[in-house]
């Protein structure tokens, strides 16, 4: 079979087919980058506002509780609930009265004492409430600052695991 593209052009029906089956995949390379630049710009991109050496991982936390060492450290929730014992409810710091209230609490915490964030909502680069509490903390001039290393959820890396709970 022959399909005309001009009257002085020939082209056969399998050459017509290999360039359109071309242009389909730049079409749909295309839409394909077009979709994950779109869900770049929509997933939240953090940059993280603590050291490694400021992690606590949640052992080192809940033996400090259950031994009863705690005089010198002060436990924050800046997620959704305190379930962490002896932990202070200041509400999820997403929020700019949370962080007021988060702000308002640490007045009374002298800054050479070990302050201890924590939220649990979700994985960390996913977190929308530890970088600005965290943030806040470190502007504040406290020096000993810990974030609780709570790598996917506070279900899973502190109440499945037995640790003290409100």
């Amino acid at each position: 079979m022959i399909v005309s593209k001009t009257p002085n052009q020939t082209t056969s029906f399998s050459t017509v087919c290999v360039i359109n089956f071309i242009r389909m995949k730049k079409v749909i390379f295309l839409i394909i980058l077009f979709f994950g630049f779109l869900n770049g710009i929509s997933a939240q991109s953090f940059t993280d506002v603590w050291t490694p050496k400021q992690l606590m991982e949640t052992k080192v936390l809940s033996d400090k509780i259950q031994q009863n060492k705690m005089k010198n450290t002060f436990v924050i929730n800046i997620g959704p609930d305190a379930v962490i014992k002896k932990s202070f409810n200041a509400g999820a710091a997403k929020d700019a009265k949370n962080l007021e209230t988060l702000k308002q609490y640490l007045k009374k915490i002298p800054k050479d004492k070990e302050v201890v964030l924590y939220c649990g909502c979700c994985p960390f680069d996913k977190c929308p409430n530890i970088r600005p509490a965290f943030k806040l903390l470190m502007d504040l001039g406290y020096k000993n600052a810990k974030l609780l290393n709570i790598p996917k959820n506070i279900k899973i890396d502190w109440i499945d695991k037995g640790y003290p709970i409100n």
